[in-house]
């Protein structure tokens, strides 16, 4: 019976492929408005939205594609002018003058979240980079991933930044310029010291969901490098993806039918589609959605 289930367990894994889609949620912690701002790297396809508005307390959720790469940030004290016609914002504009950014890069100071999704050894690569200077505070959490460390520059460093490096609107500091003008930015003492987990560190993990957060509610770690052990701190047995593999090698084995399924399976992290075969060469196939 053990030979049975190796084979029939080595016939799965040689048929099993597929891949899982990832969700950005955008949230906006802050007491007044920001909108949001993506960009694609080169080679990276568009994503559905690349700007929007969020009230103070909403979120967005933008699906991201397998492999995606590029960067997001907020902008702040945004209006469209009636004359022009023409949207701009403060701090974070990306000249599109409109409120989608369409390849528009940020234009600093402006607080900065990058991300490399499925790179090297099929893990996500995420940021949060001060070189471009501060206007936001940021936190990047991921969720359902293992051994994952949420980042970020939490404090509002705009109070505090030197005098010479402060960007005043209305009598208000409103963003901290950077000092550098090239990676890395070994001068930037005051953004090392107020923030130590943004840009010092290129954080790896295999998520399926990402949040954002602008101006997040402080916690007890000042730097949020803290770990995140999937959702509700599961076991890794109790995992759909894991049941189904249980139930596709034991029909496999006892049957000793060849099962074709394409199943789509709905988590809370994100959508997986995965197509499966096993057992021998003879017998039905079976299309399966769950």
């Amino acid at each position: 019976m053990a030979s049975i289930v190796t084979m029939a367990s080595l016939f799965f894994f040689q048929f099993l492929s597929g891949s899982c889609s990832t969700r950005l949620t955008i949230t906006n912690k802050c007491s007044y408005t920001v909108w949001p701002a993506i960009l694609s790297a080169t080679g990276s396809s568009p994503l559905s939205t690349s700007g929007f508005v969020l009230q103070p307390g909403d979120f967005k959720i933008v699906p991201v594609p397998p492999a995606w790469s590029g960067r997001l940030w907020g902008r702040t004290l945004c209006s469209l002018d009636i004359t022009s016609t023409k949207f701009s914002c403060v701090t974070g504009d990306c000249g599109s003058t409109t409120i989608e950014c369409v390849g528009g890069n940020a234009a600093p100071p402006v607080t900065l979240v990058k991300f490399t999704l499925n790179g090297t050894g099929g893990l996500d690569f995420y940021e949060v980079s001060l070189v471009d200077g501060f206007n936001l505070p940021v936190r990047v959490k991921p969720r359902g991933g293992r051994n994952c460390r949420a980042t970020g520059c939490v404090m509002d460093l705009n109070l505090s930044c030197p005098t010479e490096l402060k960007v005043i609107r209305d009598g208000d500091a409103v963003a901290c310029k950077s000092v550098c003008q090239a990676e890395p930015c070994l001068s930037s003492q005051f953004f090392k010291t107020a923030c130590p987990g943004a840009h010092v560190h290129a954080y790896t993990c295999s998520s399926h969901d990402y949040t954002i957060t602008f101006c997040p509610p402080p916690t007890p770690s000042s730097s949020y490098q803290e770990i995140s052990w999937g959702n509700g701190g599961g076991q890794p047995g109790s995992s759909p993806i894991n049941v189904v593999v249980a139930v596709v090698v034991a029909l496999a084995s006892v049957c000793g039918l060849f099962i074709a399924c394409k199943i789509t399976i709905r988590l809370s992290n994100g959508d997986c589609v995965f197509g499966i075969g096993a057992g021998t060469r003879t017998g039905t196939i079976q299309d399966v959605t769950v």
